[in-house]
């Protein structure tokens, strides 16, 4: 069975590497410092601040609360991504506002965006899905001209660019995951807070440590959001990687991509090459209905080659803890129509073509 996990080979291949990060780990403390990494994310980003938190979630959430968004707010985020995009604002106290997406790129509508903005819009989450980017610069100026937040969650993104615009340095704020299932993975999760502002990284170093300015418990609604030691040193070895692993990625996307260009798969739109960045954190196909994706997802199950996945089988407003939790949402038939049709296919940086082929084939032999 082809797996969608690369870590088992990546360890086989770089075992002599961690044994060392062990050890260097076993001689400080588990919580120790993890600014070598903060620091790197800096220089690699462009951003003036990094803040290593545990997870992407977290630093979502302290994009709200550092920038005093809460009860009474309103929060614009898309209706298609993992739900974290959306339960960061409920955690602070603040009502999303559900968007419909385009469909080709399923990134936010800007047509929706101008629909369901209020007096009491207060910022925006702007998810890159998948990977992929779509230019935004349209709707920082908006955003900026309606005095909207614009927090970029680059969650999926890491590595990826448009235009020379690298993912996690758009808007006021952006956050980064190194989750187990993205491109640069930390052993237990991680994310990273990023801005150019002081003041908001100030906030949320605090919030990261339970509210704690210097020797006192100042700011409400802090957590203990710390990343480990031996997590920062994983993800600093295989940043140095990333380069390397994306191009893989990117070549196993070609095979992909020409192999259902003259089929009835729909794949996510792409700028030229020279332009998009990809890093193909997920390789994203949709069928023309809801009847064709179950019917190949089953068939794929069945082959024994590989069993799909679907990245997201409902909208996040479907989701049962929206059933009592107050939002706003937009018709959003772009975002249904996804849920409905889409199926995630295996794409990682130590995949053989080989393997992609194997899944091309049970694929285009049921359509």
């Amino acid at each position: 069975m082809i797996s969608y996990d690369p870590w088992d080979r990546e360890y086989e291949a770089y075992q002599s590497d961690y044994k060392k990060l062990f050890v260097k780990c076993m001689a400080k403390p588990l919580d120790g410092n993890v600014e070598f990494l903060e620091k790197n994310i800096e220089m690699f980003t462009g951003r003036y601040y990094a803040v290593a938190c545990a997870n992407a979630t977290d630093a979502l959430y302290f994009a709200m609360v550092a920038n005093d968004i809460g009860p009474g707010d309103e929060v614009l985020v898309t209706n298609f991504s993992w739900v974290s995009s959306a339960t960061c604002i409920t955690r602070a106290g603040a009502t999303p506002v559900f968007c419909d997406i385009d469909l080709d790129t399923y990134h936010l509508s800007f047509d929706s965006i101008k629909r369901m903005v209020s007096k009491q819009t207060k910022a925006l989450v702007y998810t890159h899905l998948f990977g992929s980017m779509s230019d935004t610069r349209e709707i920082e100026e908006w955003c900026k001209e309606h005095d909207i937040l614009f927090i970029e969650d680059a969650a999926q993104s890491v590595g990826s660019s448009l235009d020379g615009r690298k993912a996690g340095t758009l808007g006021d704020c952006s956050v980064y995951s190194f989750n187990a299932n993205k491109v640069i993975a930390g052993i237990a999760g991680g994310g990273m807070f990023l801005t150019n502002n002081e003041e908001m990284a100030m906030k949320v170093q605090s919030l990261r440590r339970h509210g704690k300015v210097g020797e006192q418990f100042v700011i409400p609604n802090g957590i203990n959001s710390k990343m480990y030691l031996p997590n920062a040193e994983v993800i600093n070895h295989r940043l140095g990687n990333l380069t390397t692993w994306q191009l893989k990625r990117q070549d196993l996307a070609k095979i992909y991509d020409a192999a259902f260009k003259k089929s009835p798969v729909f794949t996510q739109s792409q700028k030229p090459r020279s332009m998009l960045q990809h890093n193909y954190h997920k390789y994203v196909v949709r069928f023309e209905d809801k009847e064709t994706r179950d019917f190949v997802k089953q068939g794929c199950k069945s082959s024994g080659v590989f069993k799909p996945t679907i990245h997201y089988d409902m909208t996040i407003s479907d989701n049962p803890v929206f059933d009592t939790i107050d939002y706003r949402k937009d018709d959003t038939p772009n975002a249904e129509l996804a849920a409905a049709t889409v199926m995630s296919l295996p794409i990682h940086s130590f995949l053989e073509e080989s393997e992609i082929n194997k899944i091309i084939d049970v694929i285009l032999g049921m359509i």
